[in-house]
C-alpha cells in the first residue's frame, strides 16, 4: 500500500502545540470516524476511537501524539517583536533562520531572528546560543502587532512536506507520522482480537500529559505506544550511537529514558513481525521519553506495555525524515499484532 501522500501532508502541515491541539484534533475525528464504533473527546482533549473486537474480554490501547513542539507568545516589545516560551523540548540553534506561524485572532507568519554575525563581540560567537537570543519578527509595528497578537497565544513552525529519493521531510513529523500510522491501522483493521482504544493523545512534549489521564480511563490490559525514535545513521555517528536507521524497518522499543517496555510486548511483536516477515530493528533509547510509560503504569496493577517506533533523522527540527517503508512496516505490524494479541504468550 502506497503512502496517502495528501492525507500525511495535511497531518503534518495542522498546526497542534501542546496544549492547542484543537484543529488537529478535528482533521483526525473526520478521518477516523467512519471507520470506528465509537469517538470520546475527553476534558484534556485525548481523542479516544473505539473499534470493538471479537472479545471484550481484555482492552488494548494504542496512542500516538498529536501535539508537535512549539512556542507560546510571551512579550510583545515596543517595536512589536515578540519574545518566546519554548513548548516542548529545543535545540536552540535550529531555531536559526526559521519561518513560523503566530496563531492569534488569524495565523500570522513570522520569522525567527537574533543578533547578527557581523555585529557579535568574538565571545558572543563561540558562546553557545540560547532562546532567549532569539525573537520572532513579524515585519509589522507594535500598533499591527497588537491587534493580531495576544500573550499566551501559540506559535507553530512553518514548513511543508516533501519528498527526497524514498524519504519524507517535514517539521513535526514527530509525531505526526505516528498519528498517519495510527489512523492508516484503524482503516485497515476489520475486526481486533479484543476491544481496541486508538488513542490521539495531548501534550505529550511538556510531560506526557494527555496518556495519563486517558490510560487512567480506559484501563487498558495491554498497551502500544507509537513515537518515533532516534535514527543516528549520519556522518560521525558511531555504530553504538545510531538507536536506529532509515529504511531498516520498524523498530521495535526495548527502552528509553521513562520506560523500560514489558519483555513479554518485546517478544509479542518480534515474534509477530517474523510471522509476517516484517522487516524490524531492536531501538534502545537512553535519553528521551515517550507516553509508553503512563501506557504502562497509570492503570491499576500496570499494563503489558511496549511500543512500536518509527526512525527518524533530524528529530524535533524543522527537517524531520522519516522513511516510506519503515513507514508502511509500521502500520502493519500494528495491525498484525491488534488481530493476534490474544495469542500472545502473556505468561511470566
Amino acid at each position: 500500500m502506497a503512502i496517502d501522500f495528501k492525507l500525511l501532508k495535511k497531518i503534518c502541515e495542522t498546526p497542534g502545540a501542546p496544549g492547542f491541539e484543537t484543529k488537529i484534533r478535528n482533521l483526525i475525528i473526520k478521518e477516523v470516524k467512519p471507520y470506528v464504533d465509537t469517538i470520546e473527546i475527553d476534558n484534556m482533549g485525548n481523542v479516544i476511537a473505539l473499534k470493538k473486537g471479537k472479545s471484550s474480554a481484555k482492552k488494548v490501547m494504542s496512542a500516538a501524539h498529536m501535539d508537535e513542539i512549539g512556542f507560546m507568545v510571551k512579550h510583545i516589545d515596543a517595536n512589536g517583536f515578540i519574545r518566546f516560551h519554548n513548548l516542548g523540548g529545543f535545540d536552540p540553534k535550529t531555531h536559526t533562520s526559521q519561518r513560523v506561524i503566530v496563531h492569534g485572532k488569524k495565523d500570522v507568519l513570522g520569522v525567527m531572528g537574533s543578533k547578527p554575525i557581523h555585529v557579535m563581540s568574538p565571545e558572543e560567537r563561540k558562546r553557545v546560543p540560547k532562546s532567549t537570543d532569539y525573537f520572532i519578527d513579524l515585519g509589522r509595528t507594535k500598533k499591527e502587532v497588537d491587534k493580531l497578537v495576544s500573550i499566551g497565544d501559540s506559535i507553530t513552525r512553518s514548513a511543508d512536506l516533501v519528498e527526497l529519493g524514498n524519504q519524507l521531510s517535514c517539521k513535526s513529523l514527530d509525531n505526526r507520522i505516528s498519528v498517519y500510522i495510527l489512523v492508516e491501522a484503524l482503516k485497515k483493521l476489520k475486526k481486533p482480537a479484543y476491544d481496541f482504544y486508538g488513542v490521539f493523545t495531548v501534550q505529550e512534549e511538556v510531560g506526557l500529559r494527555g496518556a495519563q489521564v486517558a490510560t487512567q480511563s480506559i484501563q487498558p490490559d495491554f498497551s502500544i505506544n507509537l513515537d518515533t525514535t532516534i535514527a543516528f545513521d549520519v556522518p560521525g555517528a558511531k555504530p553504538e550511537e545510531k538507536v536506529s536507521e532509515l529504511g531498516k524497518g520498524t523498530a521495535i522499543k526495548i527502552m528509553d529514558s521513562s520506560v523500560i517496555c514489558d519483555y513479554r510486548m518485546v517478544r509479542f511483536l518480534e515474534e509477530t513481525a517474523k510471522k509476517k516477515k516484517i522487516p524490524y530493528q531492536k531501538e534502545l533509547l537512553t535519553g528521551g521519553g515517550t507516553d509508553t510509560a503512563n501506557l504502562q503504569r497509570m492503570t491499576p496493577g500496570g499494563s503489558i506495555a511496549g511500543s512500536i517506533s518509527i526512525p527518524t533523522r533530524h528529530i524535533h527540527q524543522s527537517v524531520e525524515m522519516v522513511n516510506k517503508k519503515d513507514t508502511q512496516y509500521s502500520i502493519d505490524l500494528l495491525v498484525a499484532s491488534l488481530q493476534t494479541i490474544d495469542k500472545g504468550n502473556w505468561r511470566f
